[in-house]
């Protein structure tokens, strides 16, 4: 087997083993398990507590001591036993700590498959820019197989969906046995100083003006890519508490509508080479950030009838932002540092996205949305009061019978209704996207020369 098709099956099954849970978990969160909001994103928040410090130190270790794969197919493995235990977790707070562990082994994987795809083809005398983006396009296909998967057999609100992922990273562990060889950098270790000794190298990429920007918009805009992946499926799916949306093809099939969103990163992924060597770092990750502002904006005035194709535009748009910021960023980091602290680069890079950045926007956007965009309705008529102005042609009582409600005799309800405001929610995101893009063209000064091949 190819080195670039190795390498393809490693993406592939990558982001699989994320996929087929990291878009559908509220689901079994809120439905299945119907644990509180509040914290579920703490949950979410795992990933960015992990990205803090297992990428980076897991990149040290590859740098320095362990052959990369080997620390790969370790990790793979640990993160399948993690997974396939999650679903025999009964209460929230123990979910939390188990899902830590989780990702602990995963988040690692992430730069660690970007420093052996970028060795291999290193030594394969590969062109970078133009070599990885078709490989990493697979990861891509991988998470909408998953996603697809897990949806078509039913099993987006159940804990199936670990199972699933857990039994293709113990396939992904074997097959990385079969990876090419990344072992340590050999290095004089004579008068090193005490940084290197331990290989913390990486961390003086904030000495420089520009990294160091670049690494903090990349903390910032890290936290949206994880408001869309925990609250993307969940708004789809609460259009069915509204009788006039209970039929849309959004309500049957939320996750497959979501998916488009990783259908045309399978596009963009491949239009990065045009738009890497032509415009450059600076504005491909502008493009970026304002394609996140389109991506919350359409979604805060869309809906499952007259605004459909709002909803698929605005998935449509998210393979420019994700694929601009994530990948192009993971290259710049590449092409700006020098193979011996190849792998810590990509763990630090990972750290502050998937890190700082995860719990920044998990974190303070469950508290946000908890406080300020959650509508509670306590009696009969205050609930009748909203739907009349924000729904039209609505059955009261088909909509409580919907979610479950019944109604006691003082007139309350026994359970209290909850309703996200989807609209302000969304619109409060895309205006944290907006300040974010003003700010980097502002302040991030890069000079590109342009490349025409």
């Amino acid at each position: 087997m190819s080195i670039k098709l190795r390498l393809t099956v490693m993406s592939f099954f990558q982001f699989f083993v994320w996929g087929a849970w990291l878009i559908t978990i509220a689901n079994y969160w809120f439905g299945t398990k119907d644990w509180d909001g509040k914290q579920f994103g703490a949950v979410f928040a795992t990933m960015g507590i992990a990205s803090l410090f297992m990428p980076t130190l897991m990149g040290i270790i590859a740098d320095r001591w362990v052959n990369a794969e080997k620390l790969y197919c370790l990790m793979h493995l640990l993160y399948g036993a993690t997974l396939f235990y999650l679903p025999e977790v009964t209460d929230p707070q123990t979910f939390f700590y188990v899902m830590l562990l989780a990702m602990c082994f995963y988040m690692p994987t992430l730069a660690l498959s970007n420093s052996i795809s970028y060795t291999a083809l290193t030594n394969g005398q590969y062109d970078l820019v133009k070599a990885f983006p078709p490989i990493r396009v697979w990861g891509t296909i991988g998470f909408i197989a998953a996603m697809w998967l897990v949806n078509l057999s039913g099993n987006k609100a159940t804990g199936y969906q670990f199972y699933i992922a857990g039994a293709a990273s113990f396939g992904l562990s074997l097959f990385a046995l079969s990876l090419p060889k990344c072992p340590p950098r050999n290095v004089n270790r004579e008068n090193q100083s005490w940084m290197q000794m331990l290989g913390l190298d990486a961390f003086k990429l904030f000495s420089n003006y520009k990294m160091a920007l670049f690494f903090l918009f990349s903390m910032f805009l890290g936290g949206a890519l994880q408001l869309t992946n925990a609250y993307g499926d969940v708004f789809l799916d609460e259009f069915k508490f509204y009788p006039k949306y209970i039929d849309s093809i959004v309500i049957q099939r939320s996750t497959i509508i979501m998916s488009i969103s990783q259908i045309s990163e399978t596009l963009f992924i491949l239009a990065i080479p045009f738009f890497l060597k032509r415009f450059g770092i600076k504005k491909v990750m502008l493009l970026s950030m304002f394609a996140w502002v389109l991506r919350f904006g359409l979604f805060a005035y869309g809906d499952p009838t007259t605004g459909l194709w709002m909803i698929i535009v605005s998935c449509i748009v998210y393979g420019m932002a994700f694929d601009f910021f994530n990948i192009s960023g993971s290259l710049f980091v590449e092409t700006s540092t020098n193979s011996q602290i190849r792998s810590s680069a990509q763990g630090l890079f990972m750290m502050m996205t998937n890190g700082f950045g995860a719990v920044l926007g998990s974190l303070l956007s469950g508290w946000v949305i908890d406080e300020y965009f959650t509508l509670a309705f306590a009696d009969i008529s205050s609930l009748a009061s909203y739907l009349q102005t924000n729904v039209a042609n609505h059955s009261l009582l088909r909509f409580l019978d919907e979610r479950g409600v019944s109604i006691v005799q003082d007139g309350a309800f026994s359970k209290a209704v909850l309703l996200k405001d989807w609209h302000h929610i969304w619109l409060a995101f895309a205006g944290y996207t907006l300040i974010i893009a003003i700010l980097f063209a502002l302040f991030f000064k890069h000079k590109h020369e342009r490349v025409n091949d």
